[in-house]
């Protein structure tokens, strides 16, 4: 058995500081890296990428929705071709930074708000998925378990990455819990440790409300805001291991 463990890196901006991603960086094996729309600014586009070649670790794309001051966790009345137009710059502008290091873009997934709307929505699915496509139908297109994310971009073509989540918890429809409840996050590290164990060996998690829902879990993602994101990764990682899970980068 295997599996990727990815987390959402270069989210700083300016002189604003947010994660821990150098220490992070190092034991992950994939980095889902901000394009600047949702958080993220040129600077750290550059360094981010620098140190995921550096550490030989699959760099991805994550663009989200175009609202700094929510950080893409706000729905946006978006047109499925405005979708795919912010999607598409925003693979042009982390691929630049690849292309000055010598660096290949191996993936793409969504960010937040797009991400959620994406999984509900039909046409924003097939938007996002269509856009990655144009752009490279090599990537490997990162999405919900699921969800129309996964099965849009199936359709289209793509290889897809099934995405479960370490730090959160799911609706019995195998959505995530909404971050305006209070529960909608896992903070405590064995909580999460044994929910991962659980989704990459039974493919099944337990939903809020006790049921249990199946699962596929291809990538592990661990938010790198979060303030237990280092720990929660590093645990996550040992713990795999114990369990004869090997850790890869996705397409590897």
């Amino acid at each position: 058995m295997k599996v990727d463990l990815n987390c959402d890196l270069g989210e700083s901006f300016g002189n604003y500081k947010i994660g821990n991603d150098e220490n992070i960086i190092p034991v992950i094996t994939s980095a889902n890296i901000a394009c600047g729309f949702h958080a993220g600014d040129a600077q750290v586009m550059k360094n981010t990428v620098k140190l995921a070649q550096e550490n030989n670790i699959g760099i991805g794309a994550h663009p989200g929705l175009p609202d700094l001051q929510g950080f893409g966790r706000r729905n946006m009345d978006l047109s499925p071709q405005e979708i795919y137009d912010i999607v598409v710059y925003q693979l042009g502008a982390i691929n630049g930074f690849c292309a000055i290091h010598n660096a290949k873009l191996n993936h793409v997934k969504p960010h937040g708000a797009l991400y959620q709307m994406g999984a509900r929505d039909e046409e924003i699915a097939h938007a996002i998925a269509q856009a990655v496509h144009d752009f490279d139908p090599s990537l490997i297109f990162v999405g919900l378990s699921n969800t129309l994310l996964i099965s849009k971009a199936q359709e289209i073509g793509l290889q897809t990455a099934s995405e479960v989540f370490a730090d959160r918890r799911y609706e019995a429809n195998g959505q995530l819990v909404s971050r305006k409840e209070s529960d909608a996050l896992i903070t405590d590290t064995e909580e999460a440790i044994s929910q991962v164990v659980s989704m990459v060996k039974n493919q099944q998690v337990t939903a809020k409300n006790g049921e249990k829902i199946s699962i596929q879990a291809d990538t592990i993602c661990v938010h790198g805001d979060g303030a237990h994101a280092f720990e929660f990764v590093s645990q996550i990682r040992e713990r795999l291991s114990k369990e004869g899970i090997s850790i890869s980068t996705l397409g590897g």
